[in-house]
């Protein structure tokens, strides 16, 4: 079913009243004196002044005696002797024209010539010649030829919603019926234009030799359906006869002996229609036919299904709800039950998959205090993989589907209360592990300074003491995919409390260093602890589940000590490099918590009765155990950036150009004073930078480790030096470059957004996500981005846009000292010429020694039409090929071919 909506438009009219005019010697010669003083250029033909005449056709007139935009009243004088008789016009006209306006009151008529303006009741009508017959109650108007001999201002007649733009048109005012030639008007998405069109009344148009199109240029369209006969009713439907479809000015053997076209400003419900496809696994094939509900004006439904001749089916279900200034969202629920082979043989295979996913948003202006947002993405750990109607190509690569739903409220009480309810959703799609709470209750209060004054600073040690009150609690879930909503997924659920009181301060230490001090008190709940015992009949050690209440309380201190040091060294402002900036921010910390050993107990490993070891009861608890070693621990941070001045490439500007060198330079280890060996930990450095104006970012990392290994790869309390080794040993090492760069200057943001629904990347660096129901939308843009305009001579240098990513790994922690990683990315768009577009995405894995996934894309636009081809040529190989008119209203007049990639269900 095809649909389009008329456009609305709101011109401005004028309904005033008109005096009756008098059909007597005496007023008509005082109506031609009036109008003869009202306008300078705007005589009757009767009492005009000899020494003036009009211009001719090819004279203009200077804007100061240009006729304006005037109101031509008719006075009437009302006796006993004079009959009335009915008014010629039920309204106020106004008019204008460049050339000339003529009033001729024997005949009853107004000419306006170049651009004419006329208007009248609802009517507003401009073009190159009008003529105003008021007592047969009709307006001519037609085009003029310029001093070339061309046609020009053709007619643009407006009545209420309706435009029309003619070759020439004649219209009765009274009776509402007019005969249009070649009109030209927009009736939703669609164009139509018509050699000869009769105006019945306001709502029926019959049109002869009709052609409708979505073209932008309906007289020299890509493409059309001509129809013998239309019969229109402006905003509400077209019924057409035999309509053919004709591309480029060439009938095509595409013809229906009769259509009907709804039109509406709002969505309709309807049939889709499938589109037909072949696989060598399932057979032949309809996908993607359903049916619209255009439930209201807030929300809709659309029911989709696929159906294969060997027995495989799919069905989703897609709702978008919105309501302003309130919320908007949209759900997508999608299963599918796949077959491979056929019933007796041995590589038969049944499985069902499905995917849910649901985005909601709230306007924060509707209720600051509450906000609810949902970002749902969750089902089987294979769909992405297995799918028969999606090709996700950056999502069949993504190993992690994850979901969350929150609600938060604020009470403003004094002090202020913030509650939270979260609901989150993690799943490894390699191991199918499973992780969820359901819900997360969080509830915190406000700081309170019990020490600060009412009014004035909080400065100095006492007043700055403050604290906090939260707690946090969880239903914690870990299960397997297989296992999902089943009732073994929550019998093994996990359920606890934390409660956390944060008591802490800040103060200035002699005027250059940063305080900070704080005493933190934790208590956790639990309802269900662990018991171990050695089980003589199974021959190992057996944890049992003891229900009921149980609760254990920590408490630890910290304290740290900061300080920012500027340096710059300057080399003078007549050098390039003019400065080099120095920023350098040390800070020392020191953390204390006591040993929480009469939480601990002890069990007999293995039945001997000869060895103890312990454990706590609170083992396994979503909020840990309490710690039974004392931690006594110094850390030291160094946090460095460099920024330097240079003289700046454009000579008008006097300022230096600030370059950053290195954005952070960190380095970060710990000393723990109670330990009894191996009391430094691994220093970890770690730095990044941009260049090329911020479009290249580089990341690294390293940790280094200053005690050396045995041979089992064990560390042990020997300096690495001493061990002969280097004063650290590299135990890892990362480095990560992203490049993107375009030859127009500035890259262009591009999104892919369904990719980043499906838990992929936002770019294109993996290929893009096709959406099989929908092909219309381009590979290359996002929707709605406006297109640059070819010029006739195709720049020689071909405009492109390119993202890459190089990723490499270093490891060595039992002194392998190998590259583990080591793999570039990369994604490339351009311009082969004016509507050409091409794209691939590819990369190597130098460890591996492959082509990592890659892609083709291509793309014309064609102006109505659209045409693209897709090619994945190494491991699932896939193929496809769309050509389709773009607008949503004949989105079902397509060709969509494509394979289907031979994926194995697991």
């Amino acid at each position: 079913m095809f649909k389009f909506a008329a456009s609305k438009t709101k011109p401005y009219f004028y309904k005033n009243s008109i005096k009756p005019l008098q059909r007597n010697l005496f007023y008509i010669v005082f109506l031609t004196i009036f109008l003869t003083l009202g306008g300078a250029k705007t005589y009757a033909q009767e009492g005009r002044p000899k020494e003036k005449s009009f211009p001719a056709k090819n004279q203009t007139t200077s804007p100061e005696t240009q006729p304006e935009l005037t109101e031509k009243p008719v006075k009437v004088i009302s006796g006993d002797s004079l009959k009335k008789k009915k008014a010629l016009l039920d309204g106020k006209v106004k008019y204008k024209a460049d050339k000339y306006a003529k009033i001729d009151q024997k005949k009853k008529l107004v000419t306006l010539y170049d651009k004419a303006e006329l208007y009248y009741q609802d009517i507003e009508l401009k073009s190159g010649i009008i003529v105003f017959d008021y007592q047969k109650n009709e307006v001519y108007a037609g085009r003029i030829k310029d001093s070339t001999g061309a046609y020009t201002q053709a007619p643009i007649f407006k009545q209420g919603d309706n435009q029309v733009e003619p070759d020439s048109i004649r219209f009765n005012y009274k009776t509402k019926k007019a005969l249009v030639w070649n009109s030209r008007t927009k009736q939703g998405e669609m164009n139509v234009k018509s050699e000869i069109s009769k105006k019945e009344n306001d709502s029926v148009y019959f049109l002869k030799k009709a052609r409708f199109t979505t073209a932008k240029d309906i007289d020299n369209p890509e493409y059309y359906f001509q129809a013998s006969r239309v019969k229109l009713v402006p905003g509400k439907k077209v019924v057409v006869g035999l309509t053919n479809m004709v591309i480029a000015d060439v009938p095509t053997p595409l013809a229906l002996p009769f259509a009907f076209f709804p039109m509406t400003e709002k969505s309709r419900s309807g049939l889709i229609i499938p589109s037909y496809n072949d696989s060598n696994v399932r057979g032949f094939s309809l996908q993607n036919g359903g049916y619209y509900f255009a439930l209201s004006d807030h929300y809709d439904l659309a029911i989709l299904g696929d159906y294969y001749t060997n027995g495989s089916y799919a069905m989703r279900f897609e709702s978008s709800y919105a309501k302003k200034y309130k919320f908007n969202g949209n759900v997508n629920i999608r299963f599918e039950n796949l077959i491979t082979s056929e019933r007796g043989y041995p590589d038969y295979a049944r499985t069902n998959i499905y995917n849910i996913q649901w985005s909601h948003a709230k306007d924060a202006k509707s209720n600051p205090n509450s906000r609810f947002s949902a970002s749902v993405n969750l089902g089987s750990s294979k769909y992405y993989i297995n799918s028969i109607n999606q090709v996700n190509v950056g999502s069949r690569l993504n190993n992690t589907l994850s979901s969350s739903i929150s609600y938060s409220k604020t009470f403003n009480s004094v002090p202020q209360v913030n509650m939270s309810l979260t609901a989150t959703h993690s799943q490894n799609t390699n191991t199918e592990d499973i992780n969820m709470t359901l819900p997360t209750l969080q509830v915190s209060v406000d700081r309170l300074y019990p020490f600060a004054p009412k009014d004035g600073v909080k400065k100095g040690f006492f007043k700055n003491i403050n604290l906090q009150y939260t707690v946090r609690g969880e239903n914690r879930i870990a299960t397997k995919d297989s296992l999902f909503f089943k009732k073994e997924m929550f019998r093994d659920a996990k359920i606890g409390f934390q409660h956390s009181i944060p008591l802490s301060t800040n103060f200035k230490l002699f005027k250059y260093f940063s305080a900070t001090s704080s005493v933190n008190y934790n208590e956790v709940w639990y309802f269900k602890t662990i018991t171990k015992q050695f089980v003589a009949a199974q021959n190992k050690v057996v944890d049992t589940e003891v229900p009921g209440f149980d609760a254990f309380r920590t408490y630890s201190f910290n304290t740290s000590l900061g300080t920012t040091i500027y340096g710059t060294f300057n080399f003078g402002d007549k050098k390039k490099i003019q400065a080099i900036r120095h920023l350098v921010r040390p800070s020392v910390s020191y953390s204390y918590t006591p040993s929480f050993s009469q939480y601990y107990d002890t069990y007999d490993p293995d039945g001997s009765g000869t060895m103890r070891k312990e454990y706590t009861r609170f083992d396994n608890g979503i909020f840990g155990a309490p710690g039974k070693s004392m931690s006594n621990v110094l850390g030291f941070n160094l946090s460095n950036s460099f920024e330097a001045k240079v003289t700046d490439k454009d000579p008008t500007k006097t300022e230096p150009k600030k370059v950053m060198l290195l954005n952070n330079l960190n380095f970060s280890t710990s000393y723990d004073i109670t330990a009894d060996s191996l009391r430094w930990a691994p220093m970890r450095v770690s730095g990044g930078t941009a260049f090329f104006n911020q479009k290249m970012n580089v990341n690294f990392a390293t940790t280094l480790d200053p005690y050396a290994i045995n041979n089992a790869g064990k560390r042990i309390n020997t300096w690495n030096i001493d061990n002969g080794g280097s004063l650290f040993r590299m135990t890892s090492a990362n480095m990560t470059v992203n490049y993107s760069f375009s030859s127009r200057g500035e890259s262009k943001e591009k999104t892919n957004t369904q990719g980043k629904r499906n838990g992929g990347r936002e770019d294109d660096l993996f290929g893009t996500n096709t959406d099989l129901s929908d092909r219309r939308q381009s590979q290359f843009t996002d929707e709605g981005e406006e297109k640059e305009t070819a010029s006739e001579f195709f720049n020689y240098k071909l405009p492109f846009d390119m993202t890459m990513a190089y990723s490499l790994t270093y490891s060595n922690n039992n002194r392998e000292k190998k590259i583990s990683g080591n793999s570039l990315m990369v994604s490339m768009n351009t311009d082969l010429a004016p509507k050409w577009k091409a794209g691939v995405s590819t990369g190597y894995d130098f460890v591996q020694k492959g082509v990592t996934f890659t892609q083709f894309r291509f793309e014309r636009d064609l102006d109505s039409w659209r045409m693209d081809f897709s090619w994945v040529p190494f491991g699932q190989s896939y193929w496809s090929f769309f050509i389709g008119i773009k607008s949503g209203v004949l989105s079902d007049i397509k060709w969509d071919k494509r394979s289907q990639a031979d994926r194995s269900l697991r």
